[in-house]
């Protein structure tokens, strides 16, 4: 279901993109816009791994630098069948984690010191398993399709404006208070469609990492604490475009609004569809 789910948001999100070209006076202007956030989203697919990881400080480790965590990502990775990701360390009280790289065998799991001090081994376990997902299921490409069609329907939104700004007008003959909407509309409406994505990989990544550490209890106690921990120590530095990558959101927000527009489901019902996978309530 969160397979359907991604797909339909993603249709949903072109079909935006098509209509508001109509609106705003053709094709020809959806068309660069979408080649212009590919662009720029291209780059930082390339090279997610590199950028994200230079921007947090994560450190490279070995087996011998730590044969825990290092063991414990190979024989996940085996599991998974997936090639072993480079392991990476961040200097960091605020227990996360993210997964990052272009694809399984340019890839990178990082975790922060804080993650391995109050994560019992089961339960760093399903932290792993939930990355290895993100790998497996290739989501860092599919987040960045959203981001580049969500990226295009803003910049033609912005195009559209500069235009009417100078006297331009739609080819359709729309009228113009209806374009003003449309212009603010349109890119709340692709941020809340992208947002809609990435809690449905996040699902995703909860139900393939559960398969994968063996037991869906080691991740939904781990998301418990995580949520815990984050709530009153949130991750210093952490970036709006980033946040999406991190098993729990390390942003500070709440209520109804910023759940709308969170890239990660609610914690309490990541944990409910977990431990209904061994029939709690």
């Amino acid at each position: 279901m969160n397979y359907i789910k991604t797909t339909i948001l993603l249709a949903a999100l072109a079909a935006l993109l098509i209509f508001l070209g109509d609106m705003f006076g053709g094709r020809q202007g959806a068309v660069i816009g979408l080649i212009f956030a590919g662009v720029i989203n291209f780059g930082a697919y390339w090279w997610s791994d590199k950028i994200v990881l230079k921007m947090y400080g994560a450190r490279k480790v070995e087996e011998g630098d730590s044969p825990e965590l290092y063991g414990m990502v190979r024989d996940l990775s085996m599991k998974a069948g997936l090639p072993m990701p480079k392991v990476y360390i961040m200097q960091n009280e605020t227990p996360n984690a993210f997964a990052t790289g272009r694809n399984p065998n340019h890839s990178a799991v990082a975790v922060t010191t804080g993650i391995m001090r109050i994560l019992s081994n089961e339960e760093l376990q399903g932290v792993i398993g939930h990355e290895l997902s993100h790998i497996q299921n290739r989501d860092i490409l599919i987040s960045t399709v959203a981001a580049t069609i969500a990226g295009a329907i803003s910049y033609l939104s912005h195009m559209a404006m500069w235009f009417s700004m100078f006297g331009g007008r739609s080819n359709r003959g729309t009228h113009p208070a209806v374009l003003i909407v449309m212009m603010i509309l349109a890119p709340l409406a692709a941020l809340i469609i992208r947002s809609a994505i990435s809690r449905s990989r996040e699902y995703g990544a909860d139900d393939g990492g559960a398969k994968i550490a063996g037991n869906p209890l080691y991740l939904s106690e781990a998301l418990k604490k995580l949520a815990y921990h984050n709530k009153r120590v949130p991750l210093r530095d952490a970036n709006e475009a980033t946040a999406h990558m991190f098993i729990v959101n390390p942003l500070k927000g709440g209520g109804i609004l910023m759940r709308l527009f969170s890239t990660h489901p609610p914690t309490e019902e990541r944990v409910k569809r977990l431990e209904s996978k061994l029939g709690y309530r």
